[in-house]
């Protein structure tokens, strides 16, 4: 486990979203190098909010439910160390009259000094938690998260959000004033369109707002839109929901008419739902669409389990001296530093095999020795940074470790795909070359092997030129030497005799892949044993 290893002065916090349908606990070791690592993740349904959006009042059962559940909670932190629990409450607890009770009670029961926040500053929190799992690529985005009580609306982009709006609209809040307890018949054309024009009225000033936005994408980040998603991939698709999976508008109208004609019993039944929220899911739904069709959106973007727990921790590391790894980097590049940082790589020369590893991807591109593009170049970076990181667990075959590693990680901001070739491209950066008959490969499509077997004796290279994680090699690059060969310039700091040993050692392997004669051509550096080297190693300079 990526979490087994701990560095003296780690400190574990603990981070409690009390929502108005959820209990939702993030318990994470925050390491002095800025890295963290994700100890538990916890979900308990209370549903605070049930019956008080009549008269604003939280229900006695509601709040035993809800303090019980904060206890255990509570009681689980401690036991892992946590020195903070940083705990939020929203929609329910921030319209309910007898509010100060509830948080006295808190208070004493579970010892939790829960903060009551605002609408704009639930949107914030979401926004953080939300923009800093995915790579948005300088594109604009609509975020829309549907709560219990109350649905956060954002613009924004990947660095900072344009417009911030919380919306009287929740799945429990519309199902308690559209349908009282017991009503649990099919849903009528007309109590639906009832809920659409609630959605509407309450949404005009809003959707006025977004109105003045270009959007490339919108994203949906609450369990609603994970349950739906999850709806429609199953009932209308036979499938699991994927990663990062999209709902369409098409697909959601279908669902919603499935669920509509259904009583509360069949609709618990239905593929992919969420037993728990058969009852609210309608109204969930009726947000969905809603917001939707009226901002013009053909499908929505579901980000799985991000939200404003995931957004308190991002905000804690940027006000407690951990803004290196949240500020200055992107998405990705922050995925793949955090995940190097918990695995106690060695950063250094993971970035200098990474920048090895580019100057050959670019050199070689120059000299038309490959037709793969910028998206492949930075799957290389990455995967270049992260090859070794499998000694944390062993160092004997630590490249399968590192495989399994990235594979597993869910690494922020990028898809199943770029995962699955980034974790390719570093398991075969030593031992075997890729064939198509390695089960890794076969996970890889077809359109992409080729490139993999490039990207990695590129990283291959790169790793042996940096052998003795000395940085002796400052600089290397391809240069063409007629149809058939090329020459490979290593320029040389200082001492490099291991790096072109490991060079030497991975020359029959780069002539197959790269269908070439290869040469190596040094520059700069001591002088070479002359006795150990190639009969195609020349040199240069001082040699």
């Amino acid at each position: 486990m990526i979490s087994s290893k701990i560095i003296p002065g780690g400190r574990v916090v603990g981070f409690l979203d009390l929502g108005t349908n959820s209990v939702r606990l993030l318990l994470v070791r925050i390491d002095p190098n800025h890295s963290y690592a994700i100890l538990t993740q916890q979900k308990e349904v209370v549903r605070l909010g049930e019956g008080e959006f009549v008269d604003q009042v939280l229900q006695p059962e509601a709040m035993d439910r809800s303090a019980l559940v904060c206890r255990k909670f509570a009681e689980l932190s401690r036991s892992y160390g946590a020195e903070d629990i940083i705990a939020v409450t929203t929609s329910a607890v921030r319209e309910a009259k007898n509010q100060g009770d509830f948080l006295r009670r808190l208070r004493q029961e579970p010892h939790l000094d829960v903060r009551v926040i605002s609408g704009k500053e639930e949107a914030r929190l979401i926004y953080l938690g939300v923009s800093s799992a995915v790579n948005l690529d300088g594109k604009e985005a609509a975020f829309i998260d549907v709560g219990g009580g109350s649905t956060e609306v954002i613009a924004g982009d990947q660095r900072r959000y344009h417009f911030l709006s919380s919306l009287n609209l929740g799945a429990i809040r519309l199902t308690s004033l559209f349908f009282p307890p017991g009503e649990t018949g099919p849903v009528t054309s007309e109590s639906y369109a009832l809920l659409q024009r609630r959605v509407r009225m309450t949404s005009v000033r809003t959707l006025q707002e977004m109105g003045r936005y270009h959007f490339d994408l919108a994203l949906g980040s609450s369990g609603t839109a994970e349950n739906l998603t999850d709806i429609a991939a199953r009932a209308l698709h036979n499938r699991q929901r994927q990663r990062d999976d999209v709902l369409s508008y098409r697909d959601l109208k279908q669902v919603i008419e499935m669920l509509c004609a259904l009583p509360l019993e069949a609709r618990r039944k239905v593929p992919g739902i969420n037993p728990e929220r058969a009852d609210i899911i309608i109204a969930g739904a009726a947000i969905i669409h809603t917001l939707m069709e009226d901002l013009g959106f053909s499908k929505l973007r579901v980000i799985a389990d991000r939200g404003l727990r995931e957004g308190l921790l991002i905000d804690y590391l940027s006000r407690s001296g951990h803004v290196r790894l949240i500020h200055g980097l992107s998405v990705r590049q922050r995925s793949v530093l955090q995940l190097g940082r918990a695995c106690r790589f060695d950063e250094i020369h993971g970035k200098h095999v990474s920048q090895l590893a580019l100057e050959l991807f670019d050199s070689a591109e120059r000299i038309e020795l490959h037709s793969l593009g910028a998206h492949e170049r930075e799957l290389l970076e990455y995967a270049a940074q992260l090859h070794d990181i499998g000694t944390f667990l062993s160092y004997n075959n630590h490249h399968m470790h590192t495989y399994y590693l990235i594979r597993n990680a869910e690494l922020l901001g990028f898809d199943q795909s770029e995962i699955g070739l980034m974790a390719t491209i570093a398991f075969f950066h030593r031992k075997t070359l890729p064939t198509k008959k390695h089960p890794e490969m076969k996970e890889v499509d077809k359109r992409s092997r080729k490139g993999v077997q490039i990207l990695s004796i590129l990283l291959r290279l790169a790793e042996v030129l940096d052998r003795s994680h000395m940085r002796a090699v400052k600089h290397a690059k391809w240069r063409a030497a007629g149809k058939d060969s090329l020459i490979l310039d290593i320029n040389c700091g200082h001492d490099c005799q291991l790096e072109l040993w490991g060079v030497q050692g991975q020359l029959k392997a780069a002539q197959k892949v790269l269908d070439r004669e290869i040469q190596i051509n040094v520059l700069g550096g001591k002088r070479i044993d002359r006795s150990l080297r190639s009969p195609k190693l020349s040199s240069e300079s001082s040699l």
